[in-house]
């Protein structure tokens, strides 16, 4: 019985010591607001959030504020970055999506960029929109951010 519940305990320990795995959360609109320009996040298909390795969420009504919050963040305290998807308005992961910007675009804070799940549904929208230019994750980190007028 003894080596049973010390078996128990090592699983267990054992358990713990693995990869934390992130998930989004969902919005509460009565009380979340952006961590950078402190607005209400009244539209939810352009939300972002970042969860923090410590457990604590991070939400902001615009990508533009998520990358400005991420660039202040030191080594190890993000443990993932969501994003909605522009055409299914789903979460998804900041660090796998493609995103499309043109001045022209709306967002909350006329950042102009958005996000899609797949390079093919961002050259989709590019198509059907006529403008855009498809950026990667390492390229917003260059990307010239700025409130669009």
């Amino acid at each position: 019985m003894k080596k049973f519940v010390a078996l128990v305990i090592t699983v267990l320990l054992l358990q713990g010591c693995g990869a934390k795995e992130f998930i989004p959360r969902e919005i509460v609109a009565e009380t979340d607001v952006c961590k950078v320009c402190n607005m209400s996040i009244v539209h939810e298909e352009y939300a972002g959030q970042v969860a923090l390795s410590n457990g604590d969420y991070e939400m902001f009504d615009d990508l533009g504020c998520l990358v400005q919050y991420v660039t202040t963040l030191n080594e190890g305290e993000k443990g993932a970055g969501f994003i909605k998807d522009a055409t299914t308005n789903e979460w998804i992961d900041v660090d796998q999506a493609t995103f499309v910007y043109h001045k022209d675009f709306w967002t909350p804070m006329s950042y102009g960029v958005l996000a899609f799940a797949t390079e093919e549904t961002a050259k989709k929208w590019i198509e059907t929109e006529g403008k855009g230019e498809m950026l990667t994750t390492e390229e917003l980190a260059t990307h010239e951010w700025g409130v669009n007028k």
